[in-house]
Order: structure tokens, then sequence, then C-alpha cells
């Protein structure tokens, strides 16, 4: 159990979030900045969990939450950047916007600078994507690469004085999908439980984990993808096919 912690907590209002939220807000003596667009439907929580509106997409939010935590607490002990959104499409379009935001979204990060030498514990939501790129998530993909590629970096930079944790979940039952796209499509192979994901992701920060794998299936098919690579080539055609239905789907709708 994490007792006796100051935390930022990111996404803090559905899916993973409020699952670790909920095991967060049980450790003795915490205190919790719960933070996410819309922070007023995080309900059900005593005086410990404190509600904060920001929009990490931009600058502006990113600092507000600093500030806000700041304000709070002496230290933020704990920072998880667990916020963070996809669109399920076929990237045929030029929108620089679009691009742009799903990339603030899910890189930006500050916490090294608010340590200023005292200890720290960092954390990530990457996801399994972030190690496989799959069919209809190409901006979700490239964006989850991007954060990959800099804890890498960061493990190799970042003074002793703060750890590192990433999570790496496969699709998970979620207000996930609802945000991806307007209209119903099929979920990729397999989907996790949102509970499931955080009791481990909490576990791992818990123990000063550097990764954290929640889906032994993940784990196996990527050691069967890389010895027989045909493997990954039939899971893609499979999840190929879904995104090929969804947009004759879409065509057929857009005929009518």
């Amino acid at each position: 159990m994490i007792d006796n912690k100051t935390i930022v907590l990111t996404g803090a209002s559905s899916g993973i979030g409020l699952e670790t939220l909920k095991l967060l807000a049980q450790g003795k003596g915490n205190r919790i900045l719960a933070v996410s667009r819309h922070a007023t439907g995080i309900m059900g929580f005593g005086d410990n969990v404190i509600r904060f509106d920001a929009d990490i997409s931009t600058k502006e939010g990113v600092d507000s939450i600093f500030a806000k935590a700041e304000e709070l607490f002496d230290k933020i002990d704990i920072f998880y950047a667990n916020a963070g959104f996809p669109y399920y499409e076929t990237f045929n379009y030029v929108d620089w916007d679009r691009v742009d935001i799903m990339f603030q979204t899910n890189t930006v990060a500050k916490y090294r600078e608010h340590l200023n030498g005292r200890d720290g514990h960092l954390a990530y939501t990457v996801s399994a994507i972030g190690q496989m790129a799959m069919p209809g998530y190409a901006l979700y993909s490239a964006s989850k690469f991007g954060l990959q590629g800099f804890q890498q970096a960061i493990r190799l930079e970042k003074p002793a004085n703060m750890k590192l944790t990433c999570l790496y979940p496969v699709a998970t039952n979620t207000n996930f999908f609802k945000v991806a796209n307007s209209e119903t499509f099929e979920k990729p192979f397999p989907v996790q439980d949102p509970k499931v994901v955080a009791r481990k992701m909490v576990k791992g920060i818990e123990k000063g984990k550097k990764t954290v794998s929640p889906c032994g299936l993940f784990a196996l098919a990527k050691v069967l993808m890389g010895i027989f690579p045909f493997v990954r080539t039939i899971y893609w055609k499979l999840e190929t096919n879904k995104l090929l239905r969804f947009q004759k789907k879409l065509d057929q709708k857009g005929g009518k």
C-alpha cells in the first residue's frame, strides 16, 4: 500500500485513472491532486482528494497543475501522468492541430524541474501500443512511440533522486473507445479490466518497478512474434480487417 504521499494524478476522472485514484485514496495519509478536464465528475472521495480542472494538451494547463500542486504540497512525491486519448480512424487527411494536440497531451512533463534534487517518483502510462503500432490508431501509436523514446532517454538522463515507472496496458475497457470515435467499432484484442491495470500499476509504483506490463498474454505474444514474425503479421491482418469493416460502415452511412 502507498501511504503518506503527496500525489498528482492526471486523467483521474475515468478509466485507469479513476481506478488508480480509488486505490491511492485508500492509502493512509495520502493527499492527491486529481486532475481532469472535467474534474467535477470525480465524486465520492474525502478531503484527501482535491479535484482540479486542467487541459494538459496546453502549456498553460500543465503549468497550472504544478502551480496548484505547489500551493497544496511542499513537494510532489508521485506524479502519475496518465491522461491521454485516442482517435480511431484511417489517417488520410491533413490537420496539423489535430496531430499537435495528440502529441502534446501524451508527452509533456516538467516534473524533474519541480523536484530540483529532491526525491520523487514519476509514472507514465505509455501503453502496449507504444511498442507495437496498431491499424486505426496511427496518431495514437506515433504519440506513444514518442513517449516510449522519451522515457528511454529520461532513464539515461534522470538524476538518482527520481524514480521512473512506466505502464504498458493493452486495450482497456474504458471510455477510451467512446472517445476514439463517435461511431461504434470493434475493439482490438485483447481487452483488459481497468481495475486489474490500476492494481498492478499501483503495486509497481509501490515496489519501484521500472516497467509494469499488466497483460501476460501481450508479454507472451511479444516473445512469439520475435521468434515467429508471421504471428504478428496474422494479428495485424485481423486488426486491419476490423478497420476496413469500420471504414466500409462509415462509407455506407455517408452514402445514404
